[in-house]
């Protein structure tokens, strides 16, 4: 199915309903840049393993409400006639007890201008909607994750038995402070399919759910400056193992398995 029209309508609606409850509110707004080495998305690489560039801005109100914008660069492999992932969210959370804190909201994933186009069938996006709940302990924070519309363009005319509206990614993520200027990172999460391929792989792979985990460390060169150095893992070989080009189909990769990242990020 096709979402491009509906997805951004949707989340400017919901970004619209928490700008009418700013008025009384403190506002915080910041912003973020980043250069990074692979742009890991759970546990896969969106720039067929070459480096991205990324920014953001995020603002944050007194009442609990927040939303942002984020935007990175992409491979036209796995998004075909597409250069760019931009994405836009917004929540609503609050803290309670002592050290404890959760957060609802939306999140959308835009991919402007790619799109599958493949002969005989209707053109479609890859624009994505989640909705999220999270609940926060001191520094680990466990959220749950459910797609809103097909997940990524996986749907029927891609060979899936059926639309994937409502796969889910469960994670659990911890910052762990080591030091002043030095912090421990680390995630672990799996993605739940609804779907699966009707015609499995060569080698028999038929479910595209799969694990992913990944530590990394983080230290503060500055205020605003901080660079991270990990290590990512995911499964499901048999499944991504040999992922091949939208656009160039005899162009074939693993897209997760291990992979080492470093990104330099600045604020302000």
């Amino acid at each position: 199915m096709n979402y491009r029209s509906s997805l951004p309508l949707s989340l400017l609606a919901a970004l619209g309903c928490l700008a009418s409850t700013s008025a009384d509110a403190e506002t915080t707004v910041t912003g973020n840049v980043a250069v990074t080495s692979d742009y890991l998305f759970r546990g896969l690489t969106q720039t067929w393993a070459h480096p991205a560039i990324q920014g953001g801005a995020d603002l944050s109100l007194d009442n609990g409400f927040a939303a942002g914008t984020w935007a990175s660069s992409v491979s036209d492999h796995s998004y075909p006639h597409g250069s760019m992932e931009w994405d836009v969210y917004a929540s609503y959370g609050t803290s309670f007890g002592k050290d404890w804190s959760w957060r609802a909201g939306v999140y959308g994933y835009l991919y402007p201008g790619a799109e599958l186009s493949l002969p005989g069938m209707h053109r479609r996006s890859f624009d994505t909607a989640e909705a999220n709940v999270s609940l926060t302990w001191k520094y680990v924070t466990l959220k749950y994750n459910q797609a809103l519309t097909d997940y990524f363009g996986v749907d029927v005319e891609q060979g899936y038995r059926g639309d994937s509206r409502g796969t889910s990614y469960l994670q659990v993520d911890a910052s762990v402070p080591l030091s002043d200027a030095w912090s421990l990172l680390l995630h672990a999460g799996h993605t739940h399919y609804t779907t699966t391929l009707v015609t499995p792989l060569a080698n028999g792979a038929r479910d595209p759910g799969y694990s992913d985990a990944s530590v990394a460390a983080k230290y503060q060169i500055s205020t605003h400056v901080a660079v991270t150095a990990g290590l990512s893992y995911a499964d499901n070989h048999d499944f991504y193992g040999k992922t091949c080009s939208f656009m160039q189909a005899s162009t074939c990769r693993d897209v997760g398995g291990s992979r080492v990242f470093v990104t330099l990020q600045g604020t302000f």
